[in-house]
């Protein structure tokens, strides 16, 4: 075939990779999704392998969003707070990574792509509450400060009340445990 017909045959095999491309990736966040739900309901080391699967198969560098998600809660999944802090800091790694992704690249560290801010209240109290229970309440704070910073891309609904309401809490536990003196928080200082 020449020129016009092998073109026109060919503009429908594209629509159907990337379809196929897109169905690929739902179903891994189908399958991310069946293991929170086990998590949720207390299998914690059922969900950890089903997670610990689909990590091994996307690998280190698939695709950003599946390894912020997946690492989020595989650190959620585990039983050693230093093992939470690592998955959690994956997670934070993948949505530096999520704005390159999405075509440009994320503007920096204090200003992430714009599409993936509202990840970043969640991902910082995570690494707040990690490093809390490694009773390294300094980096603690440092992260708690980076989620509270962070609020202003949460929407006023169950999600982001519930993570502002999080942050508050462990606000209060850190400076409740300040030890020695007041420690303020690193916006305060």
């Amino acid at each position: 075939m020449t020129g016009p017909e092998r073109v026109r045959r060919s503009e429908p095999e594209a629509p159907l990779r990337e379809q196929q491309q897109e169905a690929s990736e739902d179903a891994v966040m189908t399958r991310i999704g069946q293991a929170v739900i086990l998590l949720h309901a207390g299998d914690r080391e059922e969900a950890r392998n089903r997670l610990g699967e689909i990590w091994t198969e996307i690998g280190a560098d698939g695709d950003s969003l599946h390894r912020c998600t997946l690492a989020h809660y595989l650190a959620d999944a585990q039983d050693d707070p230093a093992d939470e802090l690592a998955w959690d800091l994956r997670a934070l790694t993948a949505a530096d990574c999520l704005g390159e992704r999405l075509g440009e690249a994320p503007p920096g560290p204090a200003e992430p792509h714009p599409a993936v801010r509202v990840f970043y209240p969640s991902l910082h109290l995570s690494l707040a509450a990690d490093y809390a229970k490694l009773r390294r309440p300094d980096e603690a704070r440092v992260h708690l400060a980076r989620a509270r910073a962070a609020t202003g891309a949460l929407s006023d609904d169950g999600y982001g009340n519930g993570v502002r309401a999080a942050i508050a809490r462990l606000e209060r536990r850190l400076a409740a445990e300040a030890g020695p003196g007041p420690r303020p928080f690193p916006e305060q200082a």
